[in-house]
């Protein structure tokens, strides 16, 4: 644990994956709430990697976690921490609980569950654990089976209210008696999660849990254990859940893809960051905003109640405007990476290129599409050149390719050139710069043609004009 100390009213929130599978959108929306809650507030960020499920936990899921946080820019001031190297920590705990009478042992078999689950829901009933070893005043427990380990079970109150106020979902209340006695530790000893969860938000000090609404179920179980053990539980910040584009619990099964994904597809982490704060809080009408922005205005009044719908034409669309107000300079090494897996190396026009060309992309993947046409051969489709490079424009083109070998090579001189061969031979603009775009760029539709002939070797545009 760390071994600084921290004041008590110090905003402490966490993220606490579990690395089972990638991780995708939803999860990280999860991870971004606490982490801009935190960053707004002076506070601290921790990482906890909850990896007790050792036979679904992978170091691959793991360094993929890392790896998406490092992509985002969210960068946690503690941690990662393991839960699995906990384990002392967590006996530890468990034996002081069960010496005050919180815990006892559980003999009750696995079969002997599931039958009573069955009789439970034959006859309507909630399906639940029913205190058969639980001890009581005055009570006999059964004989304890002979080479049976037992689980261990928390001793939840049987009277009163869970009750809390949630940041998202308002005053929450559960009888108690709705609650069974869970399993905090299984047969081999080994902590189960509910547990874990209280003792780590304990020793990490965590003042504010923001989390998904799949874990209220949990909350009250926790805040029981929490109490327990002499603390009050923290705030609590139940977020909907996020929906794919069909309605859907975002889920890998459902089709969603891993967070390092859309950085291969060429999102950029700020209006990765823009989108997804989106989906779940609002500040008025402002749907394009930077990270400074976000971080600035986040507090956790103005969380939704609903759940978000990803939409990934809107995704594109935010991505674009950052894109769009991204500095040419700053935006010519995310396309340079593009083009390097290509096996393309750029060159130092590759920022004016950005300049010119950005506004008419989405993603860095797009605007290396556009790049790509100045480091390495085009092939006009033979539809674009029957319907363009025709018999009746080639002599045009003829003559600017001779009057482009001989003017300085910048777009105002190559305007001069093509405004002289248009008058010439009594073409309209369109009549002559959509050809040649087909032969210098393989499409008819590109920015204005002498800013991209310009930003073209004159040595290659001859040679592509060359029909």
């Amino acid at each position: 644990m760390p071994e600084k100390e921290v004041p008590a009213k110090r905003v402490r929130t966490r993220f606490a994956p579990s690395p089972t599978g990638f991780i995708h959108l939803g999860n990280i929306r999860s991870a971004l709430y606490p982490w801009a809650f935190a960053r707004s507030q002076g506070g601290d960020f921790i990482l906890r990697i909850e990896d007790t499920d050792t036979e679904r936990s992978s170091q691959a899921a793991v360094d993929v976690i890392l790896e998406s946080m490092a992509w985002l820019g969210m960068t946690p001031d503690e941690g990662p921490f393991y839960q699995m190297q906990r384990m002392t920590r967590y006996k530890e705990v468990l034996a002081q609980l069960q010496a005050a009478g919180y815990v006892y042992p559980c003999y009750m078999s696995v079969a002997e569950l599931d039958a009573l689950r069955e009789r439970q829901m034959a006859a309507k009933q909630k399906p639940r654990y029913d205190g058969t070893w639980r001890p009581g005043r005055g009570k006999v427990l059964p004989p304890v089976p002979e080479g049976v380990q037992p689980v261990l079970r928390f001793r939840n109150p049987q009277e009163g209210m869970v009750a809390w106020d949630d940041k998202v979902k308002g005053r929450v209340e559960i009888a108690n008696d709705e609650l069974d006695d869970l399993v905090i530790a299984r047969p081999d000893g080994t902590p189960t999660y509910n547990f874990c969860v209280v003792v780590d938000d304990i020793d990490m000090r965590i003042t504010h849990v923001i989390r998904g609404d799949d874990h209220v179920n949990n909350t009250p179980r926790q805040i029981n254990i929490f109490r327990a053990l002499g603390y009050e539980p923290p705030v609590y910040a139940h977020l909907p859940t996020v929906l794919n584009e069909q309605g859907e619990k975002m889920s890998k099964r459902h089709g969603a893809k891993a967070v390092t994904q859309y950085r291969d597809e060429g999102f950029l982490p700020d209006a990765m960051i823009n989108y997804l704060a989106r989906l779940g809080w609002s500040h008025g009408d402002d749907e394009i905003f930077s990270r400074e922005q976000f971080l600035q205005w986040f507090n956790l009044d103005h969380l939704g109640t609903s759940a978000g719908r990803f939409d990934d034409a809107k995704l594109r669309w935010v991505n674009a405007q950052h894109l769009k107000a991204m500095a040419d300079a700053a935006l010519a090494p995310l396309v340079a990476a593009q083009l390097e897996a290509r096996g393309i190396a750029a060159d130092e026009r590759l920022p004016a290129i950005c300049g010119l060309f950005k506004d008419r992309c989405d993603t860095t993947v797009a605007l290396a599409d556009w790049a790509q046409a100045f480091y390495r051969d085009v092939t006009p489709t033979a539809d674009d050149l029957a319907r363009h490079v025709t018999d009746a424009v080639k002599p045009a083109i003829a003559a600017l390719r001779e009057r482009l070998a001989g003017v300085a090579w910048d777009a105002t001189s190559i305007a001069a050139a093509i405004k002289q061969v248009l008058a010439d031979h009594q073409f309209k603009m369109p009549q002559l710069a959509m050809p040649v775009r087909v032969l210098v760029m393989g499409t008819p539709q590109t920015p204005s043609l002498d800013a991209v002939l310009a930003l073209h070797r004159r040595e290659l545009v001859l040679e592509r004009l060359g029909c």
